[in-house]
């Protein structure tokens, strides 16, 4: 009796803490697209482009959220200058991990594909993601267990078996030591590259791709993504020793992940073209 009482308190937690966050991620809609194209742009230490909106996007899911629950622990890409930030362990039960908007270049330029990136992790693991497609004006979520919804549509990570036609995301690697693994990719399937790794892995996870490679990442640009693949029925492999799960640490200057991702038949495939 005592056990079911604790799990139903604990999915209550968890419940509570999703509505919170797709209701923090919807407030920001207005103000994300009410300064598409128009926001000023600044220049991080780290050479990243980081506009106003970046920063108040974050100022306020940080603050809606803690006002819910004031002991979880918020992690957001634009929280500190990486030049001055040092690593920071995730103490807290659940703790929030957000990119404000994924895809800033694009925003900030006018391309529309950008999101608001907010993922929920439970003692390090990944249990809901809420991702905010600006390009579709669609809320993307979904957890382990609990399904993965583009709006209010059920959704699913495609089990199709891989062929030279599969469209496939695609991060440029940032080391051209990986030059010869690019373009295994490039020659074997039709690439997509959108300038936003969270809609990349999103868009697997909801059957529009049917995988992604990317050498390329940081936790905060896939944190929400990470859940919703996993909710998809798809697969995710981590190589080099970049897996960042369990999440113990929140790093700005963390070493870049490189993973892939899609339905098992897709995950194999690429494995077997890249040597991983």
């Amino acid at each position: 009796m005592s056990t079911n009482h604790t799990e139903n308190t604990a999915s209550q937690e968890l419940l509570s803490r999703i509505e919170a966050g797709k209701a923090a991620v919807l407030a920001q809609t207005d103000l994300m697209l009410r300064e598409f194209g128009r926001a000023q742009s600044n220049w991080k230490s780290d050479g990243t482009r980081v506009t106003p909106v970046d920063i108040a996007i974050s100022q306020n899911i940080e603050r809606l959220i803690h006002e819910r629950f004031a002991d979880d622990e918020f992690f957001s890409e634009e929280l500190a200058d990486p030049a001055r930030f040092e690593s920071e362990p995730l103490r807290a039960r659940f703790a929030w991990i957000l990119d404000p908007i994924d895809g800033t270049n694009n925003y900030a330029t006018g391309l529309a594909s950008c999101a608001i990136s907010l993922g929920l992790y439970e003692n390090g693991l990944p249990v809901y993601g809420i991702v905010y497609d600006m390009s579709r004006r669609a809320l993307i979520h979904g957890g382990p267990g609990l399904g993965v919804f583009d709006g209010d549509r059920a959704v699913s990570v495609s089990q199709a078996a891989p062929t030279p036609q599969s469209l496939v995301g695609f991060h440029s690697p940032h080391d051209k030591i990986y030059a010869a693994q690019a373009k295994t990719v490039v020659e074997n399937f039709k690439i997509r590259g959108l300038g936003s790794s969270t809609l990349l892995l999103s868009y697997v996870a909801n059957g529009m791709l049917e995988g992604v490679v990317d050498h390329n990442v940081k936790i905060w640009d896939i944190a929400a993504a990470i859940p919703l693949c996993m909710a998809g029925g798809g697969e995710l492999y981590f190589f080099n020793n970049t897996n960042p799960l369990p999440v113990r640490t929140f790093d700005l200057k963390m070493k870049r992940i490189q993973y892939i991702a899609g339905g098992a038949a897709f995950v194999a495939r690429a494995r077997e073209l890249l040597g991983v």
